[in-house]
């Protein structure tokens, strides 16, 4: 029996998504047949104290405040890099010229210029990398697209996405990187999510016409003075695909009342699909071949046949959940590394996403449709 060969992981950060990282790289090896084994290497936090806290919660053998101390080591295979936006291209670019794979949470870079960067420089050293865009890995979402290219719903004439949560609709709430320019605004932040699951779903984006607004103009900061807002809280845009389908994004982080909507609806000539992230093991379908009297949306529930669900579950309807849509996505990047598929949403992909967002902004101040 051959043995496995081990990629050791480097972690930068362990908020929010570091925790998510960390349960989809540890559920990935419980629910797939991965091709290689996982070690959870050295995690690297803002001071010792923390990294070091967050080492021991999660398994890591070693911790660090400095993050190049997992650059500069050469047993590290993976970089996993969950910080703040602005630091993503400094922290990639050190990783990718010393040979590391790099998992990279989104938006890539704050800029199409870095993003752009960072797409070369992997390609040309020919490591693997990863951007977080899991939503995508849901089998519903897939499912979805099946559906879609084998002309279920006929010719796809119009397309609704948002993404919008509330965690930026307290005024009082302070000043963060998330405002920062670096920080990109709502638009980038959680209509990067919605642009990806459009072009995922309909295929490309030609062109686009924004319109991204400033809600809360000044917020306070640590020392309680305040300090002016510039980026968007909602970021709009109406989408012209190649197909010759049209729709509407929207990337909202001051939506009152709503925690995780990231949702999207289809019309085609012969059906429609819905789908909502706060029901995320359910899709929605409405067929015109249904008799009169019998049409409506009907229920199309996650389960064993929809792959990967069966990994996790072997009962149609118990669900899977965020975590379990990183390790799909995990299991996904770890078997590119290996050579053993594709690169799903490689830093290119990513790339592709800020050009998105970065022509929204643009038409947004200039009052126009703009070729993408």
């Amino acid at each position: 029996m051959t043995s496995k060969p081990t990629l050791s992981i480097g972690l930068i950060g362990s908020g929010f998504m570091g925790k998510a990282h960390v349960f989809g790289f540890a559920t990935a090896q419980k629910v797939f047949n991965l091709p290689a084994n996982l070690k959870f290497h050295t995690l690297a936090d803002i001071d010792k104290r923390t990294a070091e806290a967050a080492a021991n919660e999660f398994g890591f053998a070693n911790s660090t405040d400095d993050w190049r101390d997992i650059i500069q080591n050469s047993e590290i295979d993976i970089v996993d890099i969950t910080a703040p936006n602005a630091l993503h291209k400094k922290m990639a670019l050190e990783a990718i010229s010393a040979g590391k794979h790099v998992y990279c949470e989104k938006p890539l870079a704050p800029m199409i210029s870095d993003a752009t960067e960072m797409a070369d420089a992997a390609e040309k050293k020919s490591v693997k990398t990863q951007v977080g865009f899991n939503y995508l890995c849901n089998p519903m979402m897939r499912l979805a697209k099946e559906m879609i290219a084998s002309g279920e719903l006929g010719e796809i004439r119009s397309y609704r996405g948002i993404h919008a949560e509330d965690y930026m609709t307290n005024a009082s709430d302070p000043f963060t990187f998330r405002h920062e320019t670096a920080g990109g605004g709502a638009l980038a932040d959680l209509g990067s999510h919605a642009l990806a699951t459009a072009e995922f779903l309909l295929g490309e984006i030609v062109e686009v016409m924004g319109d991204c607004v400033n809600v809360i103009a000044e917020r306070p900061c640590i020392d309680g003075k305040k300090k002016s807002v510039i980026v968007d809280d909602i970021g709009r845009a109406f989408l012209r695909f190649s197909s010759g389908a049209t729709g509407y994004i929207e990337g909202n982080w001051v939506a009152t009342g709503r925690k995780m909507q990231h949702d999207f609806e289809i019309h085609g000539s012969e059906g429609a699909l819905f789908f909502s992230q706060e029901r995320l093991n359910e899709l929605y379908f409405y067929s015109l071949k249904d008799e009169e009297g019998r049409r409506g949306f009907r229920k199309i529930e996650a389960a064993p046949d929809h792959y990967p669900y069966g990994n996790f579950c072997v009962a149609p309807g118990h669900q899977i959940g965020f975590n379990d849509l990183k390790a799909i996505e995990i299991n996904g990047y770890i078997n590119a590394i290996m050579g053993k598929g594709p690169e799903l949403f490689p830093f290119r992909k990513g790339a592709r996403i800020q050009h998105l967002v970065e022509a929204i902004q643009y038409s947004s101040k200039n009052a126009g449709w703009l070729s993408v």
